[in-house]
């Protein structure tokens, strides 16, 4: 009777707990109702999810190009819905972004797993990334686009080129894109602009610095300005502002004029006569400190820089004049007000500021002609025809020579179509002309090129490299490297185990332990004493599950104690796993292992209260006179009252039924009441956990296994002598590096324009002996990015 009792209360109680749209759920969802109802953003807005059967597929280069494709064209250009994800509302995106980093698997990536903070939560989609034995660039630019009407599409490059062949910029400047260098004013040139030149009449008081005869395209480019008031001797200098090349102020000196203020010219140039009173600064002392701040190759830069040079009475050779550069026709210039607001949207010289700012103007100048030297010429004028020249093109007849033999590569396409393409990285065979090719010496430079862009590309890929310069440098031996990182990913699934009666299986510790998950090894310690074993799980969870069901266990009347090794691996383990668990990738995935007698009574004693006979060995117990079986069925029935089951994984084994299952709930909440009910669902045989191993991942362990390593080999060293030798210094190094990657991505994230389609692809090691797989991240930038899966 009191038995009875306790099975009518434990009834009654899940009766409560089971929401009334139960029912509704009971039926399996089929792949295109399961991917409608997927909870994300609003549906308004564009959105990327796998098709579950491609999840745990590793995604190769292809396949990324279908996405792309049909992002940058969509339907209208007659391409279908990739084969192995939906991007909906495609129409929408606006743009297309992808960040190529060398060097980085996918390994990695989760052994700096807690460093990686904004790739971990920025992306709601993550798959294994097949490492193509060819540029991955060139790949992207090159792929084929099938199906694509050229025939009828608009060629505004065409009618632009025909356009730009009389504008003053390209008739001075040419198409291609070109160094600094070409931008230099000549002898010839600085003498017609009356800028002050060495041995010339009127120069003679004038001081020279020390610069070399030439320069190059490498060379540091500096931004000078200067404000002048009149003196009954002329113009003479009140102020000077020089910025470096990264805009950073290094000299704003008021200074004295030698003779009598006739009129301070404090509309324009901000100077008072309070503001001079105190000053004691002369002209040539402002002037050998320009000369000590300014190296030998520098370039100046600044807005009609004749005058600013001929106030300090300084002559300088390599001069790049933003108000030449910029050229309108009949020799007309442009104010550099007009410039920074048109170009880099920028609003300088305002009215309500009395006078110029001369350290901002500087920096205006100096970053107008940074912009015309990483777009060139053509770029230049294509992006700001009509809002800088007022130019409008006109409607010409289509070339039907180009239309005969079009081009179907990517990069073409888009090009043929209007959208702009760019790629910003290294110098390196790309399949892309060189106009569209923006090279940098470091990523450093290549980001803050990229953010001062105002209008980005509709295709930009960006290629960091230094990450992998760092490899190399710091491992010269990569296989070494990746093993390593491999044995500590690995040595997260093990615990430790025992000791056992004397006599205990391999196999009874297997069938012990198999409770908790799938067994990938299992290593016996035995002693002279006593028996323990080393168990490495296949998946996170398992290990998780053996540590908090299985510790403390009675095994033939003898307590085993279950714990993790005390190795590198678990100094940070619990942050780790933290991390993994609060993954947006499984907010709402719970982990659960059929257990084959969590809650029958072996030999007087349940696995609840941690005591269980062991008779040789854990002998499987049967409900109902048969072995439990796990099927999506049986486990949507378990689970579906705790809220709306959206898909159950069960990884199927040839022949035989599986023992563990990724359940996947329409909410956290779904998933959270499941946890809570733990203790319930253990009656029903079921050890539960929140989930930790990423979707994407088959199992924690199978990624981090390659060709080149024998299933039996012994993956996880114990002994001190045994593992592989990773200097303290180098590992913080890489951990360093990682970090800063994280912050350079997330950079470049939140530069992007909205609706703009963002792919970052760790392209990982797959040029080496053994084949260690990147990442493919994907997301669509809203307005208020939020994490989905």
């Amino acid at each position: 009777m009191e038995s009875s009792s306790s099975i009518q209360c434990s009834s009654k109680k899940r009766q409560i707990q089971t929401p009334a749209a139960q029912k509704m759920v009971k039926r399996p969802k089929t792949e295109l109702e399961e991917d409608v109802m997927q909870p994300g953003p609003p549906p308004a807005s564009p959105r990327v999810s796998v098709r579950s059967h491609h999840l745990q597929q590793p995604l190769s280069l292809s396949q990324l190009a279908e996405l792309i494709h049909f992002a940058a064209l969509g339907k209208s250009a007659g391409l279908q819905q990739p084969s192995w994800c939906r991007l909906r509302h495609h129409k929408k995106v606006t743009g297309v972004n992808i960040v190529i980093v060398e060097g980085v698997t996918q390994n990695l990536f989760y052994k700096n797993y807690l460093m990686m903070k904004h790739l971990r939560t920025s992306y709601s989609t993550r798959m294994t990334f097949a490492s193509p034995p060819n540029n991955v660039a060139s790949g992207i630019f090159s792929s084929e686009v099938p199906k694509v009407d050229l025939i009828s599409a608009p060629r505004p490059n065409d009618k632009l080129k025909k356009a730009l062949k009389n504008h003053p910029v390209v008739t001075k400047f040419g198409m291609e894109k070109k160094g600094l260098t070409a931008y230099l004013l000549t002898q010839e040139e600085r003498i017609k602009s009356h800028y002050p030149v060495k041995g010339f009449v009127g120069f003679e008081d004038f001081l020279c610095t020390d610069s070399v005869d030439c320069v190059s395209d490498c060379s540091p480019l500096y931004g000078l300005d200067c404000e002048m008031c009149l003196t009954e001797k002329g113009y003479e200098l009140t102020r000077v502002s020089l910025v470096d090349s990264c805009g950073k102020c290094i000299m704003d000196e008021l200074v004295k004029p030698q003779n009598r203020v006739l009129n301070y010219l404090t509309k324009f140039s901000g100077i008072t006569a309070a503001m001079l009173r105190p000053i004691t600064t002369t002209l040539r002392e402002v002037q050998h400190k320009l000369r000590e701040l300014l190296p030998g190759d520098a370039v100046l830069v600044g807005h009609s820089l004749n005058n600013d040079l001929a106030a300090l009475k300084v002559i300088h050779p390599h001069v790049i004049d933003t108000s030449l550069l910029y050229k309108r026709e009949l020799g007309q210039k442009f104010k550099l007000k007009v410039l920074a607001e048109t170009i880099l949207d920028k609003k300088i010289q305002t009215e309500e500021r009395e006078g110029h700012d001369p350290i901002e103007d500087a920096a205006a100048a100096l970053e107008l002609a940074q912009y015309f030297i990483e777009r060139g010429p053509c770029q230049v004028v294509e992006l700001h025809l009509e809002d800088l020249w007022g130019y409008k093109l006109e409607e010409e007849p289509p070339d039907c020579t180009s239309i005969l033999t079009p081009s179907f590569r990517f990069a073409d396409v888009l090009q043929t179509l209007g959208r702009s393409v760019t790629f910003l990285g290294k110098r390196a065979d790309i399949s892309l002309d060189l106009s569209h090719q923006q090279w940098f010496i470091s990523d450093k430079e290549m980001l803050a090129s990229f953010k001062r862009q105002t209008k980005k590309p509709f295709l930009s890929v960006l290629q960091f490299s230094s990450f992998l310069d760092h490899m190399k440098r710091c491992f010269p031996d990569q296989q070494q490297l990746h093993r390593s990182v491999c044995a500590h990913l690995r040595g997260m699934c093990v615990v430790f185990a025992g000791p056992f009666p004397a006599g205990f299986s391999e196999k009874k510790v297997k069938r012990l332990f198999g409770r908790c998950g799938a067994v990938r090894r299992i290593q016996m310690l035995n002693t002279s004493v006593r028996v323990h074993a080393e168990v490495e799980y296949e998946l996170l969870e398992g290990a998780v599950l053996a540590l908090r069901t299985l510790n403390g266990l009675n095994v033939k009347g003898q307590p085993i104690k279950v714990q993790r090794p005390l190795s590198e691996s678990t100094l940070d383990l619990d942050l780790h796993l933290d991390a993994l668990e609060g993954d947006p990738l499984s907010s709402r995935v719970l982990y659960a292992v059929l257990s084959r007698s969590t809650s029958t009574q072996l030999n007087g004693h349940s696995l609840n209260g941690k005591r269980l006979a062991a008779e040789n060995g854990v002998s499987a117990a049967k409900i109902n006179g048969q072995s439990p079986l796990m099927s999506e069925e049986s486990v949507r029935d378990s689970f579906s009252r705790f809220g709306a089951v959206k898909s159950i994984t069960v990884p199927e084994k040839s022949g035989k039924c599986a023992k563990h299952a990724f359940i996947k709930f329409g909410s956290p909440e779904g998933k959270e009441a499941a946890v809570s009910s733990s203790e319930d669902l253990q009656q029903d045989n079921y050890l539960i956990c929140p989930s930790l191993t990423p979707p994407h991942l088959v199992t924690w362990v199978a990624a981090t296994t390659t060709s080149a390593e024998g299933t039996d080999e012994k993956i996880l060293n114990i002994c001190p002598q045994e593992t592989p030798t990773k200097p303290v210094e180098e590992n913080q190094g890489t951990d360093v590096m990682m970090k800063k990657l994280d912050r350079q991505l997330g950079k470049v994230f939140r530069s992007l324009p909205d609706v703009t389609l963002s792919v970052v692809l760790l392209v990982g090691a797959g040029s080496m002996e053994s084949e260690h797989p990147g990442l493919c991240l994907l997301e669509v930038k809203q307005t208020k990015t939020k994490c989905f899966l």
